[in-house]
């Protein structure tokens, strides 16, 4: 059963940081383009980050450049998202989503496809 997790949300004052990591189980990444969407409250889905497993090439949504970085770790098959700087317009639920074949910029385009996580919530206050 395949399934992603993600964790380390939580309550940050404005100008803090978080480390968000989503874990891979019943897949091996190698093959996979792995991003990072967030959704405010009544609001839509929306890209932030992702990066191609295979040569860990990355893309990044303007709002975030800058301020936050996406990795991976090959041994935890577990991709991270380190956020800096953190804004409250950053307050969202934030899921990660790996798609087959793909690359970073591919996952730009809005789609269910792929397997998704159940997300963490980031609450950034000022």
């Amino acid at each position: 059963q395949v399934q992603l997790v993600e964790s380390g949300g939580g309550v940050v004052q404005a100008g803090g940081s978080l480390r968000l990591s989503c874990a891979a189980s019943g897949l091996t990444l190698t093959s996979y383009a792995v991003g990072w969407f967030r959704q405010a409250p009544g609001k839509e889905r929306k890209f932030v980050a992702a990066i191609t497993w295979k040569d860990g090439s990355t893309y990044y949504a303007e709002s975030v450049k800058g301020r936050f970085t996406v990795d991976r770790d090959d041994a935890k098959n577990t991709v991270y998202l380190q956020m800096n700087s953190l804004k409250p317009e950053d307050t969202a639920v934030y899921f990660c989503a790996a798609r087959f074949g793909a690359v970073a910029q591919s996952l730009t385009v809005p789609s269910t496809d792929g397997f998704w996580g159940q997300g963490t919530q980031v609450t950034v206050s000022s």
